[in-house]
């Protein structure tokens, strides 16, 4: 989540610090278009992070049953398009940033989908694991914060569930994907473009 830091103030906190300036953020992609409500304080708040749009449209298409979790979700772009894509699924789009789930919430509305759940990290129920995890993650939260993070939820993927991670080059995600080996998950290159990597994560032997 992280070629864009956002539209002021640090989007990864619970209550962004700077005042709300609303405007609207057209998705354009192959197969649908949405227009979604954005605001200062949550991240890529004045159009589409190039790095999600790369995702949504190499990123294989969501499984079309089961729980899907779109980590780091801000104003919903991948939560809503994954909803659209697997109408039969159940997306929980989790954020920390309260703003951007007030944000997500009326997006969901907007677009007229019924099977998200906006939720906090800890608003998510222990039982519930994942067929598949799609997110652009913020890796300006620093390095530790970011692999505690990815290890907690990757540990909740199904055993035969994927995970999908757009992380700029520049950004470091050819040392993510190094990382992710060394804990025990199999990580594997997409795709690149425009310095984007698109990343799959299975669960391997990865600790759970």
């Amino acid at each position: 989540m992280d070629s864009d830091p956002g539209s002021g103030g640090h989007y990864f906190t619970a209550q962004p610090g700077v005042p709300s300036s609303p405007q609207t953020v057209a998705v354009v992609l192959p197969d649908l278009e949405l227009a979604l409500e954005t605001d200062r304080g949550v991240f890529s708040g004045k159009h589409l992070d190039p790095g999600t749009r790369q995702l949504l449209q190499v990123a294989p298409s969501p499984p079309p049953r089961g729980n899907l979790l779109d980590l780091g979700t801000g104003y919903g772009p991948i939560a809503v398009t994954l909803a659209r894509r697997s109408p039969g699924a159940v997306v929980w789009a989790v954020d920390v940033n309260q703003r951007a789930l007030e944000l997500l919430r009326r997006n969901v509305d907007r677009a007229g989908v019924t099977n998200v759940v906006p939720a906090r990290p800890e608003d998510v129920p222990q039982e519930v694991t994942f067929r598949a995890i799609y997110s652009n993650p913020p890796v300006r939260v620093g390095k530790a914060s970011l692999h505690e993070m990815l290890e907690r939820w990757l540990g909740r993927l199904d055993p035969d569930g994927r995970c999908f991670l757009v992380v700029h080059k520049n950004l470091g995600s050819d040392s993510l994907a190094r990382w992710l080996d060394e804990r025990g998950f199999t990580t594997r290159r997409l795709a690149s473009k425009k310095g984007y990597r698109i990343l799959e994560v299975t669960p391997g032997t990865g600790l759970h």
